[in-house]
């Protein structure tokens, strides 16, 4: 899809790709509780319609705070179905809900189990809106399949599922999937005759040579195909933009701190030490209601995949948290059980409504000052770099962080790298930096071959220097 590839896609799009432009376009409060206090900027209510054309990329613009505003209340919001199950790939799940949601699509998150509770492939638990049999009747505007092994599997055995799929198509209704979903769960339903696709590199053997593209992402006709969890973020903008236009995926690809005018570099490094240790790492990664769950979820899928041990703590009443865009996960356990362990690393994840219950974690304080007195690494993300701030935890270290807090920061601050190291402290500026920034903290606990492998797994482009 040409018109995402340039700002968005390490891979240029097949050429054979062809952009369908949006039905009518609509959105509500693309907002969050994570940057409730950015300046809002009016967006459009009307698109084109559909045309063959190929795509235009979104604007090379640098990232800014803007986001976009309630439209006409008359306009129905876009309805799309994002269906997970045992074994989804967490991070495409959770980017696929946030990023929809930011547009001002009513996403519907439904579960193909008995229970909504789902354990996704790297042990994150996602608690789903509601249940498949509930979605039966119902006319979806996108139905989107997130990837992961055993989750395509089970997706592609829901007979539910399978009929709202086939109608889908049928009605020539936007559908999509990605990572290994296209190969395991749409081919064997018939859906990819004659459509150009792409998926995981690991599954494209299954696919059918004439019709197989290497495209990072692939749109023919009502399908949208993509290739793993390090191109969900294109694959869910190229959604945004078939839905809504390509204003609104503009805004909501600033929002998300996606540029390709960006030269600056992806990481820079200060006082350098060694992070190694003579054990399995271990990580703790508090959060709370409002915290950015693409932060939380991409940190410790990648990790997990590292071979680091991650502990996600609730720094509330109860392990199930309401992240900044409605999403629910379910932590590993709370903070005061979390406190009894030593951490090699503490991360904050971003969310200015998370970032205040945070900071307000008397246990989470003491472990933090602890972590920093013991000489151990920690690091925060987005705009959670403002509670190490606040608690002192910065003082004479060079830190990066969100366009929107990055001046709190004061002399601290370093506003140019995605991912900023200094000695023993990480930070990044959040959103779609999360992945470097968790691929940096492998390369410095393991070498950078490991951190290559895994950003080979994700599909994402890895820096060779």
């Amino acid at each position: 899809m040409e018109s995402l590839s340039s700002m968005l896609s390490p891979t240029p799009l097949n050429s054979s790709s062809r952009k369908r432009s949006p039905m009518a376009a609509s959105a509500t409060a693309v907002s969050s509780l994570s940057f409730a206090s950015m300046p809002s900027q009016q967006q459009r209510t009307t698109t084109p319609k559909r045309a063959s054309k190929p795509t235009k990329t979104l604007s090379s613009t640098t990232t800014t705070t803007a986001t976009t505003t309630n439209t006409t209340a008359s306009v129905p919001p876009k309805k799309v179905l994002v269906p997970i199950g045992f074994g989804t790939e967490e991070m495409e799940a959770v980017i696929i809900i946030d990023v929809l949601r930011r547009a001002g699509a009513d996403v519907t998150v439904a579960s193909v189990e008995p229970q909504l509770e789902v354990e996704a492939s790297s042990g994150t638990k996602l608690v789903a809106d509601t249940s498949i049999s509930t979605c039966s009747d119902q006319v979806f505007d996108l139905v989107a399949l997130p990837g992961g092994m055993p989750g395509s599997v089970r997706l592609r055995d829901c007979e539910v599922l399978k009929k709202i799929m086939k109608k889908q198509a049928e009605e020539k209704r936007l559908y999509g999937a990605i990572c290994a979903a296209p190969a395991v769960t749409l081919l064997p339903w018939g859906l990819l005759r004659r459509k150009q696709t792409t998926c995981h590199p690991a599954f494209m053997d299954k696919l059918s040579n004439f019709w197989a593209v290497k495209s990072t992402i692939q749109v023919s006709g009502e399908l949208t195909t993509s290739r793993g969890p390090g191109t969900t973020f294109e694959f869910a903008l190229s959604l945004v933009e078939q839905l809504f236009g390509e204003s609104v995926a503009n805004e909501v690809g600033q929002l998300l701190l996606m540029s390709a005018a960006d030269d600056n570099p992806r990481k820079e490094e200060f006082n350098k030490v060694e992070w190694s240790v003579d054990h399995t790492p271990r990580v703790l990664i508090p959060v709370a209601n409002g915290s950015e769950l693409i932060e939380v979820v991409t940190i410790a899928d990648i990790l997990r995949r590292a071979k680091v041990d991650v502990v996600v703590a609730s720094v509330e009443k109860s392990v199930q948290i309401l992240a900044s865009q409605g999403t629910k996960i379910v932590a590993d356990t709370l903070i005061g059980d979390a406190a009894e362990s030593i951490y090699d690393l503490i991360i904050l994840p971003g969310g200015i409504a998370g970032d205040e219950r945070l900071h307000k974690s008397k246990i989470l304080k003491k472990l933090l000052k602890e972590q920093d007195s013991g000489g151990r690494i920690y690091g925060a993300v987005c705009s959670s770099p403002a509670v190490l701030h606040r608690q002192g935890l910065l003082k004479d270290k060079r830190a990066t962080a969100h366009p929107s807090v990055i001046n709190k920061l004061a002399k601290e601050a370093t506003n140019g790298a995605k991912v900023v190291i200094d000695g023993k402290l990480i930070t990044s500026r959040g959103l779609a930096t999360v992945t470097d920034f968790a691929l940096a903290i492998v390369g410095k606990l393991f070498g950078h071959g490991r951190a290559r492998s895994v950003a080979e797994g994700l599909v994402f482009e890895y820096p060779r220097s």
